[in-house]
C-alpha cells in the first residue's frame, strides 16, 4: 500500500491522462480540462506532478521542438511503451504504437551502419493516420 497523499488535483489530471491514452496532451491541456471540471490547480503542479508520473515511468515526455510545449501520454503497465516507436498523427493527434517484431532488426540495422543507438521510451515518427489523410486527400496523388 501505496504512503503517498493523493490529492483531488493529482486524481484529476491521472483521471484526465487515463481518458487519452490515445494522444499526447499538454499541460494546457491538463489546465484547460481542469478549469472546466472547476478544480482550481496552479500549472506548476501540474509541471511537478507530470515530472514525478515520468520519473515513475507511468507518463512518457516528448520533448518538443522550439518554442512548442512539451506533449505527455499516458503508458499503461506493461504496454512497452520503452521498446517502441510512436506515430503521431499531425492531424487528429492520435498516437499509434509501433509494436511490430521488426523493431530490434531496425535497430540492429541502425546500431550497424550508422553507429546510433535507437532511444524508443520518448520517440515519434510524425505523419498523417489513415482517416486524416482521406479528409485532406494530400497522399491520394502520390500512389
Amino acid at each position: 500500500m501505496s504512503s503517498e497523499y493523493v490529492t483531488a488535483s493529482r486524481k484529476n489530471i491521472l483521471e484526465y491522462l487515463k481518458k487519452n491514452t490515445d494522444k499526447t496532451v499538454t499541460v494546457s491541456d491538463i489546465s484547460l480540462y481542469l478549469e472546466e471540471a472547476n478544480c482550481d490547480v496552479n500549472v506548476t503542479t501540474i509541471y511537478r506532478y507530470l515530472e514525478k508520473l515520468v520519473r515513475e515511468e507511468k507518463v512518457i515526455k516528448y520533448v518538443a521542438e522550439k518554442g512548442r510545449q512539451a506533449a505527455f501520454q499516458y503508458v499503461e503497465q506493461g504496454h512497452g511503451c520503452m521498446e517502441h516507436l510512436h506515430l503521431k498523427c499531425t492531424g487528429c493527434g492520435n498516437i499509434i504504437h509501433l509494436e511490430c517484431d521488426f523493431m530490434s532488426e531496425i535497430a540492429a540495422h541502425i546500431k550497424k551502419e550508422y553507429c546510433f543507438s535507437i532511444q524508443c521510451r520518448n520517440s515519434i515518427i510524425y505523419g498523417l493516420c489513415g482517416e486524416c489523410e482521406k479528409v485532406s486527400g494530400i497522399w491520394g496523388n502520390m500512389k
